[in-house]
């Protein structure tokens, strides 16, 4: 007897770290999705995402923040990315040691200081640091008006505006992400979903 609580507490543990935050296009409860778009198919089993979302994340200006805001577009490699994450942001169902209440037009939370593996931001920064930016942390440094990000100043390359690589992925999204060594329990922002999401186990470890 003992036994099966024990195992149906684990299994309770396990589900009860997969939620959807309180946002403009997340679902309310995770589940399966068919048509996932492009970079967010990973999460096709469970996603707090839906298929509109996801054609939205690469077809559309999201949350007033155009990635081509500097003049020069994006460069694809870079921008790969910066889908990735959103993505992870829309998708992602194992976030609950992390959320975070806020008061915002379109979200009441947030993730903030999610554990990033170092090697995907190393990535992402490698795809990006020959891009263009005008403020190391967007969501506050950007000039907002009628819900649109601009710069206030000039545009300068990524990397003459951010040290290194854990410096970016810290501060481009105000602290959503903490930049952890690859050998500690860490968020992978993309990954093959044939093989199930990692991210499960990880949230699981902090939950």
């Amino acid at each position: 007897m003992k036994t099966l609580v024990l195992v149906l507490c684990i299994a309770q543990s396990a589900i009860s770290q997969r939620v959807c935050m309180d946002s403009r296009h997340h679902k309310t409860l995770p589940g399966p999705e068919d048509e996932l778009h492009r970079e967010c198919t990973p999460w096709k089993e469970e996603a707090c995402c839906t298929g509109n979302t996801t054609h939205a994340i690469h077809n559309t200006v999201m949350y007033g923040i155009s990635f081509d805001l500097c003049g020069p577009q994006m460069s694809a490699a870079c921008k790969k990315h910066f889908h990735r994450d959103l993505c992870f942001y829309e998708c992602e169902p194992n976030l609950r040691p992390w959320i975070v209440k806020v008061k915002r037009k379109f979200a009441r939370e947030r993730f903030l200081g999610v554990p990033l593996c170092q090697s995907d931001c190393d990535e992402w920064w490698n795809d990006c640091r020959r891009d263009w930016a005008c403020v190391r942390n967007w969501p506050r440094e950007l000039r907002w008006k009628n819900g649109t990000g601009t710069c206030p100043g000039p545009c300068v390359r990524f990397h003459e505006l951010y040290r290194d690589a854990s410096d970016f992925c810290s501060n481009v999204w105000d602290h959503s992400w903490k930049v952890v060594p690859d050998s500690e329990p860490c968020m992978r922002i993309w990954f093959d979903g044939s093989k199930g999401n990692p991210n499960k186990a990880v949230a699981e470890h902090y939950g």
